[in-house]
């Protein structure tokens, strides 16, 4: 499995390769950015290996402990991690939850402090409507803006996945490596022959249960 270090040079490496193709796809250079940013970010800071202590946990700095449920919570490599989609889709989600407990606390606070100095009768008052207009407006920058939260997106999905399929990569030259290694020629006769017998117990097991 490759290095942290191996891991940001894959990152910063493909970078350029990213920015082009996304320019010479969509024209716009606007979408580029979003999308190179959002690869950045995403193979940096916010890919799989948030669920240990990596390079991307460590720099987080004084906000990484933000991290440490996600990694209790989950199994290194999982799919809920470092599945395609599910893994980037997933740290968002707990992300957003973050900020929006701290968003709340936010508003509370302040809805707290405008009844201290007589602004308003109530912290209800204040507090529940922004309270109630958070997810509308957010749903509406969505609207507004489609394009751009597409790119921003695939730019995370990107940048998390150059992360997983390196790591798959350079776990299966290994096994490959050490199986030739210790077999030559013959590996590629092994590993055919266990893929045959793993599609015969699936099918068996199919057939089990119907």
């Amino acid at each position: 499995m490759p290095s942290g270090g191996t891991h940001d040079r894959i990152t910063l490496w493909s970078l350029p390769l990213v920015t082009g193709a996304t320019i010479a796809c969509t024209r716009d250079g606007d979408l580029a950015l979003l999308l190179a940013g959002g690869y950045l970010f995403g193979g940096l800071m916010f890919g799989p290996d948030l669920d240990i202590r990596s390079r991307q946990f460590l720099r987080w700095g004084l906000l990484r402990w933000l991290w440490l449920p996600y990694q209790r919570g989950l199994r290194h490599r999982s799919l809920l991690s470092h599945g395609p989609v599910l893994g980037t889709l997933g740290r968002l989600a707990y992300l957003g939850l973050w900020l929006g407990a701290v968003w709340s606390l936010g508003v509370f606070l302040w809805a707290i402090a405008q009844q201290g100095v007589g602004a308003s009768a109530s912290w209800r008052a204040v507090a529940e409507p922004a309270w109630r207009s958070t997810l509308p407006w957010l749903w509406s920058l969505l609207q507004r803006y489609p394009q751009e939260a597409i790119a921003l997106g695939l730019g995370l999905e990107l940048g998390a996945m150059s992360h997983s399929l390196s790591d798959w990569l350079g776990s299966s030259y290994k096994r490959w490596r050490r199986d030739w290694q210790k077999h030559g020629w013959r590996s590629l006769v092994m590993a055919e022959s266990g893929r045959r017998r793993s599609r015969l117990a699936q099918g068996k097991n199919r057939a089990k249960k119907r």
